[in-house]
């Protein structure tokens, strides 16, 4: 089954992955919930603003290719849940990874492996790897690996659900118009292009310790 989910349909998708994972006491999420869930400040790439309008249209889609679908429930709040496993069989570190990535676009896999700490805990680079690997493997695949940016020590991997076209407002995401490619020719461009790409990493990397942080610091909560 080819998908093509737009940007919001990506998030409530995600949102769900992780909030049954995460908060399974809650699940499934009211529209409400998953409202607020999709806002999140935290642990989203890009920060949204949707209202209720958004999400609801987004879980129209969704429930027509079969992805999400509402819950029964004794409440009289309609609740709605995804359906990913039971259309793919997912293994709990495969679901991880990939619902981190769909609430936070292409990442590293030491990126996954932080960020993925409270849905699946991997015990190495490796092991994440070989959820990636499991995602890309399916048929059709799931997930692909981005080329190496100039500066960057490890690729990125992005998942597959929205097309494999990386979402705008990630690096590298929009192509270089006509002058610019004259401009990259230039040395001062090419050093210029350089540092800028330094630059992505190291705001990347500074996430990845924030995140290794606030995870560190919870052992002590």
């Amino acid at each position: 089954m080819a998908l093509q989910l737009s940007d919001v349909e990506a998030r409530v998708l995600g949102a769900l992955v992780e909030k049954e994972i995460t908060t399974p006491e809650y699940y499934p999420l009211s529209l409400n919930a998953l409202l607020n869930a999709c806002n999140q400040k935290s642990n989203r790439d890009p920060v949204m603003t949707l209202n209720e309008d958004d999400v609801r249209r987004a879980l129209r889609s969704l429930t027509e290719q079969a992805l999400v679908r509402s819950a029964s429930s004794d409440s009289r709040v309609a609740k709605f849940e995804h359906r990913l496993n039971e259309l793919y069989n997912f293994h709990r570190h495969e679901i991880a990874v990939l619902g981190v990535l769909l609430l936070r676009g292409p990442q590293t896999p030491g990126e996954l492996r932080t960020r993925a700490e409270r849905m699946y805990s991997f015990e190495d680079l490796e092991a994440v790897h070989s959820a990636l690997h499991h995602l890309m493997r399916r048929e059709p695949p799931l997930a692909k690996v981005l080329p190496r940016q100039p500066g960057t020590k490890e690729s990125r991997y992005m998942h597959l659900f929205s097309g494999d076209t990386l979402p705008l407002g990630h690096a590298d995401s929009e192509p270089a118009t006509e002058a610019a490619r004259e401009a990259g020719s230039s040395p001062d461009a090419q050093r210029i292009a350089q540092l800028e790409s330094e630059i992505v990493e190291l705001r990347r990397e500074l996430e990845t310790l924030r995140d290794q942080f606030a995870a560190f610091q919870k052992q002590f909560q």
